[in-house]
């Protein structure tokens, strides 16, 4: 079901974002699943895209619909460009083409330099994790893509204002 409001929509595809960016902290810090560096990127889109769907939401609230719109449509490019990445990460996954030379050791949440006597080697052409045939990266896709047609849908309606 899509939201009907501008500001029910926003608000939507902020939590949802919120929701899927804390899953995979959750599989991190406490599935013990250690990120690739592809899994790492894959985050970026929503660290940037959730900051303009928070805000659409608080300017759709204050009846700014055309400003809220506009936002949205930033977020919407970021979850694009993140369906992009899972695509690519997927199909490194499924050996359709090679990953990047740099996929050995995933730096996880702390970033730095990992204690090399400790170290685990995370390749990106090996899900670890499945459900449904889909790895995370795979989810990543569905949802990245989700969230995109969602802001959509709020950016093309009519506004006034």
């Amino acid at each position: 079901m899509i939201p009907r409001s501008l500001e029910n929509t926003a608000a939507v595809v902020t939590l949802v974002a919120l929701a899927t960016i804390s899953a995979a902290w959750g599989f991190e810090l406490l599935g013990g699943y250690i990120p690739c560096p592809l899994c790492l990127q894959q985050r970026w889109p929503y660290y940037i895209g959730i900051p303009f769907a928070a805000l659409a939401w608080w300017l759709a609230a204050n009846d700014r619909p055309k400003a809220s719109q506009l936002l949205l449509s930033a977020f919407a490019v970021a979850m694009l460009i993140g369906a992009g990445l899972g695509v690519y990460h997927s199909g490194v996954e499924w050996r359709w083409w090679p990953g990047p030379d740099t996929c050995a050791i995933g730096g996880g949440l702390s970033g730095g330099l990992p204690n090399l006597d400790n170290a685990r080697v995370i390749a990106c052409d090996e899900a670890q994790w499945r459900m449904l045939g889909l790895s995370f990266a795979g989810w990543n896709v569905v949802i990245s893509l989700a969230l995109a047609a969602l802001a959509a849908t709020a950016i093309s309606r009519k506004t006034e204002g």
